[in-house]
């Protein structure tokens, strides 16, 4: 793989920083000392406001990375424990400012307003964690795998352990793979088809793996009941200590949670499309199936989330070990940015159709197309159709 800019001499230059990752749980800690030394009730949506304005900004004003691990000093970071802290840290202060919000969704203090502005702060909190899970359920350390789960309580998307892992991986960039968006698809029309084929994927996957160990779906070893059963402990822990009053914004933050996590899903992969073999099967997934930003303060809010194109290539990196690469489709901007893009579907297909178009050279009939639109997309960029 060829590296992007310089080679630092030392194994990590931005070791120290990997700590600010721990801002992103930490946004549910704040919004009540905001509010009490500003008397600014707009700090409820502290999470919103950091993901959406602050990140962005500092995207444009820092730039990008520019530096790659070395080869020879990959060992030596993947045994490195301080990473590793860096995401188990993550954990715990996600679930303290969980119970500190939902004591705040049970009291008559707060506004309606300022509840629903906290719960979507928990909820960008809440999809922060997914990303969290992902990276710790990639590893083979049981412990490490648990805490994936543990992440995935408050959002109550367990069944993404099971698909990311053993369905996305194994199908993404085909039109097989429910979280590989299509050319010419929207964000609104992606994220009901990626909800839903996700959920159904994880089924099956976990129901043939337990068929194949001889055993039931009602059994201990199901991956998606143990997650789903910290959902269902975890809030109704809250519940019977707060009230069901908190309900709705439990559910709130984990509808927003999930939506995030289809969101980033949509754009990492969006019109890209692996090469077939001549005997049908999909090529290896490479660097040039996944899109890539190198944005200095996004990689570290999202711990390397960015170099999806390495993740994807060598799903057993560790996030501190991946690297960029020119080889890489290129997103014109982090992943902060590109999910307010998303958002605007008429902007997002005039920003990244034309980025598809380039990377494969003009030809779009080597892109993953929206079945229902591609004939409209091949005449408007004067592609054809592959033969059958």
């Amino acid at each position: 793989m060829q590296s992007v800019g310089k080679r630092s001499g030392s194994p990590d230059p931005k070791r120290h920083l990997w700590v600010l990752g721990l801002i992103a749980p930490g946004a549910a800690l704040l919004p009540s000392q905001l509010v009490l030394h500003t008397g600014n009730p707009v700090f409820w949506w502290i999470g919103p406001i950091i993901v959406l304005v602050v990140i962005p900004v500092l995207d444009w004003v820092v730039g990008e990375d520019g530096t790659n691990p070395r080869d020879e000093d990959y060992e030596l970071l993947s045994r490195d424990r301080y990473y590793r802290w860096c995401t188990y840290l993550f954990l715990p202060i996600q679930l303290i400012g969980l119970v500190i919000a939902a004591y705040m969704w049970a009291g008559h203090d707060l506004a309606i307003v300022d509840k629903l502005g906290l719960a979507v702060t928990l909820g960008f909190v809440s999809g922060i964690g997914i990303n969290a899970a992902h990276e710790l359920g990639h590893r083979v350390e049981h412990m490490e795998r648990w805490l994936a789960k543990v992440a995935l309580a408050q959002s109550g998307y367990g069944h993404f352990y099971v698909e990311h892992n053993k369905g996305h991986h194994a199908r993404v960039a085909t039109p097989e793979d429910p979280a590989s968006a299509r050319l010419g698809e929207s964000l609104w029309e992606f994220l009901p088809r990626s909800v839903l084929g996700g959920f159904r994927s994880a089924i099956a996957i976990e129901r043939d793996r337990l068929h194949r160990k001889g055993l039931r779906w009602w059994s201990r070893h199901n991956n998606i009941l143990q997650a789903w059963s910290m959902t269902v402990v975890l809030y109704g822990v809250l519940i019977a200590v707060f009230g069901p009053r908190i309900v709705p914004y439990l559910l709130l933050q984990a509808v927003i949670g999930a939506s995030m996590l289809e969101t980033v899903n949509y754009v990492e992969h969006y019109g890209l499309l692996r090469r077939k073999r001549p005997n049908g099967s999909w090529d290896r997934c490479s660097p040039a199936d996944s899109w890539n930003s190198d944005r200095l303060v996004t990689n570290i809010f999202l711990f390397h989330l960015q170099r999806h194109s390495d993740h994807h290539a060598n799903p057993g990196r560790r996030y501190q070990t991946l690297r960029s690469s020119q080889e890489a489709p290129q997103l014109p901007a982090g992943y902060a940015t590109m999910i307010l893009l998303a958002a605007v579907p008429p902007l997002w297909r005039h920003v990244m159709d034309p980025k598809v178009l380039a990377h494969y050279g003009g030809d779009l009939s080597r892109a993953n197309i929206a079945p229902r639109k591609r004939k409209r997309i091949l005449a408007i960029h004067g592609g054809e159709a592959p033969a059958t």
